[in-house]
């Protein structure tokens, strides 16, 4: 008996840490949007494995092919931030509909022609995704929407297994995209554009379900839904601060009707929808996820494909097998993000992980082996994408409910926007046969942003927070005692927007205010 109750002792606790009973617990929209991101990232895997490959097959130069990317990208920018302005009042399943819809015409186009003009007219209009990682209006509303359905102290949990899910879809697609691709070359008179069209076919397929599985979301992932039931009004009153709990849904209704009623924010100008003090943190953080997302777009997962094809001359079925065995990798440090950052707080988990995959990335062009060079794609997988979760649990804790989806927009908006401009500049180098800068540089520039990343956030939090913590060991226990992946070390980022953090919601003396709010003046 006493080893069956260590072994059912030790299976809740790994469900626990791993949050595995979060997910079973969650309800049915979440899960919906973790299916729905899945089999998004299956179509973007797939498809990142053959769209420099279909290009070179069109006859297409690798400037021309750098320039596909970075216009499609551009393009990408316009419409992200268009839908994803409007998807609260449009509504968040007419927005993802709409995503969905887009995806399929984009890849019924790839599929029926090879025009270069009209590939990138179909890729500006609608979805493809040149890095086979995420793109479009699709993240920022599923994020806002999950951190809508689920309380904030499982955010962390939700947001990991959104993560984790979508790696196990891209490695999926990768993997199947190869061998689906060898096998129709092997067929008498299949070329390799035919090929390859059978995945873009595959790629309208996906957007179809998907779109049909959107029908399936109920109203509750709207935004007004809980709106009136989790949001309490924010104080603007001046020299007193707000008096606004730093998440909506932790206030319960003011008992008093003192509360002042939120602002009216344009629906058309993003910063607009963002209050004052949150826009302060929100312009460092894009300032640092501009220089991660420029590297990125530099070194997309569809150059890095066309890289290893063209210096190690693989049959595409074993090019996916590999690309799709470092996806797989990343899952695995995916699935402990969760439970790491409930540790040491969710900025050093997205610094400590994410630093060691760029110096994987600068080194990637070294070695002349195949073996060596899968060794470093593999480290560099099982810890690029561990900061993932941990930076959006991070991003929906230090803003309001009803900011969620604008800020969320314009952080993907930016990410997009400079990532843009990369490939253009890798397809320059490739055509005059200096790939490999491309991967020094990214390198270089994503270690910048983690070094960025651990001043300017990090130091500036523990140097506010006053809860008898060391700080150089945060309490994996938040200040409310709840075990939460949001950490309290974690939540005192917003001390900037000097919030109290109480989830009595009524209205409170100013002598009160002012002693709960004595650490915060103290920044």
């Amino acid at each position: 008996m006493a080893i069956q109750d260590f072994i059912t002792r030790a299976a809740h606790w790994v469900a626990q840490e791993l949050g595995l009973k979060t997910i079973a617990a969650a309800g049915k929209d979440t899960h919906i949007l973790i299916l729905a991101r899945f089999l998004r990232m299956f179509a973007y895997g797939s498809v990142a494995l053959v769209l420099a490959l279909y290009f070179e097959s069109l006859h297409i130069s690798d400037f021309h092919i750098g320039l596909f990317m970075t216009l499609t990208l551009l393009g990408d920018v316009v419409i992200s931030l268009m839908l994803t302005l409007v998807a609260d009042k449009l509504g968040r399943r007419r927005t993802l509909l709409l995503g969905s819809i887009m995806m399929s015409f984009s890849g019924v186009v790839f599929a029926l022609t090879g025009n270069y003009y009209l590939l990138l007219i179909a890729a500006i209009v609608g979805v493809i995704s040149p890095s086979g990682s995420e793109i479009g209006p699709f993240r920022a509303v599923e994020e806002s929407t999950l951190a809508h359905l689920v309380e904030a102290t499982k955010h962390s949990d939700i947001f990991a297994w959104y993560v984790v899910l979508a790696a196990l879809g891209t490695s999926a697609g990768l993997l199947v995209s190869g061998w689906i691709v060898e096998h129709f070359r092997s067929l008498d008179g299949w070329t390799n554009v035919d090929a390859y069209r059978t995945i873009f076919w595959m790629y309208a397929g996906i957007g179809i379900v998907k779109a049909l599985l959107t029908l399936l979301l109920s109203r509750e992932c709207e935004v007004d839904q809980k709106a009136a039931e989790s949001e309490q009004p924010r104080s603007e009153a001046e020299g007193e601060g707000e008096t606004q709990p730093l998440l909506g849904h932790q206030s319960g209704t003011p008992e008093s009707g003192e509360a002042t009623k939120p602002p009216k924010k344009s629906g058309m100008i993003p910063i607009a929808q963002i209050s004052p003090k949150s826009r302060w943190i929100l312009l460092r953080l894009c300032a640092l996820f501009f220089i991660d997302s420029l590297a990125s777009g530099m070194v997309p997962f569809s150059l890095i494909n066309f890289y290893m094809d063209r210096k190690f001359d693989l049959p595409k079925s074993e090019l996916g097998s590999i690309m799709s065995a470092t996806w797989f990798v990343s899952t695995l440090g995916n699935i402990f993000a969760s439970s790491i950052s409930k540790r040491i707080g969710l900025v050093k988990t997205m610094v400590f992980t994410h630093l060691p995959s760029a110096i994987f990335l600068a080194l990637l062009p070294v070695p002349q082996s195949l073996a060596l060079t899968i060794c470093l794609l593999v480290g560099r997988a099982s810890m690029s994408s561990m900061d993932q979760a941990p930076r959006s649990a991070f991003l929906s804790a230090v803003v309001l409910a009803e900011e969620r989806t604008a800020v969320m927009g314009i952080v993907n908006v930016v990410k997009t926007l400079s990532q843009s401009g990369g490939p253009v500049v890798t397809g320059w180098l490739a055509g005059r046969q200096r790939f490999w800068i491309a991967f020094v540089v990214a390198g270089s520039m994503k270690a910048s942003y983690d070094l960025g990343l651990l001043t300017f956030f990090v130091n500036t939090k523990l140097h506010g927070h006053d809860q008898g913590e060391p700080h150089d060991a945060p309490s994996a226990q938040p200040e409310d005692g709840n075990n939460s992946g949001i950490l309290a070390a974690d939540r005192v980022e917003p001390v900037e927007v000097d919030t109290p953090t109480s989830k009595d919601a009524s209205v409170e003396s100013e002598e009160q205010l002012e002693v709960r709010n004595a650490p915060a003046q103290n920044i």
